[in-house]
């Protein structure tokens, strides 16, 4: 193969691969724009059932509302501001759409976890081989969302039902033995069954609201409505 053969086959190699990113972000855009659709098409002809909390409704509109931002599935490790720090709002992952929809009712999960793993060091995973916090990354991790809730008493019942599984609620999942999975519960009916709500989420095509809540093995059932206020603790120790 002479050198300007193998120059003309490189060149049409990147022509393919350049159309094959371009299809691809295509799709992802179409299905971004089918999947906003549908869920403004559910919300306005189904009723919105209330979580039964003020401060859960507008998580839930936090969280629908991310669906209307493209965003790029990126687990890179970044230096951000502590606190109210975020990643480049163009990218993010699983949780970072859980964070952003509660820092926009006010709740700051990077602070939140921060504070509470510096409390509690040792109860936190230590897979990650971390001697301590790192307000860069704890929160972005589902594995120390989930012990946060935990320790908030923000646990429910994992079940089979989806009539359990109320708006503002978060829901984990094991996708593998290695990764895991978090997503925020809103008030958009299924179009297969009515009790069964949407999940938003990002698994890869930015925040999508989702018929997903039991294509996946769940692993942590959660409902979280910030720090508890501080008097009502001092008032609660009181009592006991």
């Amino acid at each position: 193969m002479t050198a300007e053969t193998r120059l003309k086959c490189c060149l049409l190699l990147a022509l393919a691969c350049a159309g094959c990113g371009a299809a691809s972000k295509a799709s992802q855009n179409a299905r971004t724009a089918t999947n906003q659709a549908r869920a403004a098409r559910q919300q306005a002809d189904a009723p919105r059932p209330s979580s039964g909390s003020p401060f859960l409704d507008k998580l839930v509109e936090a969280a629908v509302e991310r669906t209307n931002h493209q965003v790029r599935y990126d687990a890179s490790y970044f230096v951000i501001d502590y606190p109210g720090g975020d990643v480049p709002a163009e990218v993010g992952v699983c949780t970072d759409e859980v964070i952003r929809s509660y820092r926009a009712v006010g709740v700051d999960l990077q602070r939140e976890v921060h504070e509470d793993m510096g409390r509690a060091f040792d109860s936190y995973p230590h897979r990650w081989g971390l001697k301590k916090t790192d307000s860069n990354i704890d929160h972005r991790r589902v594995p120390n969302l989930m012990t946060f809730f935990d320790r908030q008493g923000a646990s429910l019942p994992v079940s089979s039902d989806a009539r359990d599984y109320k708006p503002g609620d978060l829901v984990t999942w094991d996708l593998n033995s290695q990764m895991a999975h978090i997503g925020i519960v809103v008030n958009v009916p299924s179009d297969a069954d009515a009790s069964r709500m949407l999940i938003v989420h990002n698994i890869g095509a930015g925040p999508q609201a989702e018929d997903v809540l039991f294509n996946w093995k769940i692993t942590g059932h959660y409902r979280y409505t910030g720090p508890k206020e501080e008097g009502k603790s001092t008032k609660a120790k009181g009592k006991s």
